[in-house]
């Protein structure tokens, strides 16, 4: 699996590649078309209007392409992850059975124990790959959230959007609770790092 995961991130950074590759050869026609439209070359501009348009659909099908591999390889990922928990839980539960035949009530508490923090972990891990899962892929990114970006972003450049934005800006409390929840659940995943 873990062959599947680097050629999947491998697969996702050429297509990020092509898209950067994709941009400038635009900006190459953009600036052809302006050079074409000084000379009053209008059907020169034309071809060079519809390579760059052509270019620029490319390189937004390449970042749409890398998007969805990416959101594949963070789920391959989480199944090696989850692969490792399994395994590690099988051992503890083969380790409990020597024990329960033993009866060696010390070891069987040890036992207890360790697959009780396992469990927990496990769940800590799953509710933290599930929020994740549920944030990487583009096709569930919720429109609020991208107009918000796009208005941040634009503000920052002090660049016009006027109007262009479909949905209203959502208020800064739900942005907030979902940041908080975000934190809580990466502090609980870091304190079981430390614990390992």
């Amino acid at each position: 699996m873990e062959n599947q995961l680097f050629q999947l991130k491998f697969t996702a950074k050429q297509l990020e590649r092509q898209s950067k590759k994709s941009d400038k050869s635009e900006k190459e026609q953009k600036a052809k078309l302006k050079k074409a439209i000084e000379q009053g070359n209008m059907d020169g501009a034309r071809i060079y209007a519809q390579n760059a348009i052509r270019e620029k659909n490319q390189s937004l099908n390449y970042l749409r392409l890398a998007s969805r591999i990416d959101a594949v390889a963070s789920r391959v990922q989480s199944a090696i992850r989850m692969k490792a928990v399994t395994g590690s839980m099988a051992q503890i539960v083969k380790a409990m059975d020597k024990s329960m035949k033993q009866m060696d009530l010390e070891k069987i508490t040890k036992v207890m124990d360790q697959f009780e923090k396992q469990f927990e972990d496990l769940d800590v891990q799953s509710e933290y790959v599930e929020n994740a899962m549920s944030q990487t892929t583009t096709l569930s990114t919720p429109a609020d959230q991208v107009d918000l970006l796009i208005s941040q972003v634009a503000d920052e450049h002090g660049l016009e959007l006027a109007g262009q934005l479909g949905a209203a800006v959502p208020s800064s409390s739900t942005t907030v609770s979902a940041n908080a929840e975000q934190d809580e659940l990466a502090a609980r995943l870091a304190k079981l790092k430390q614990k390992s």
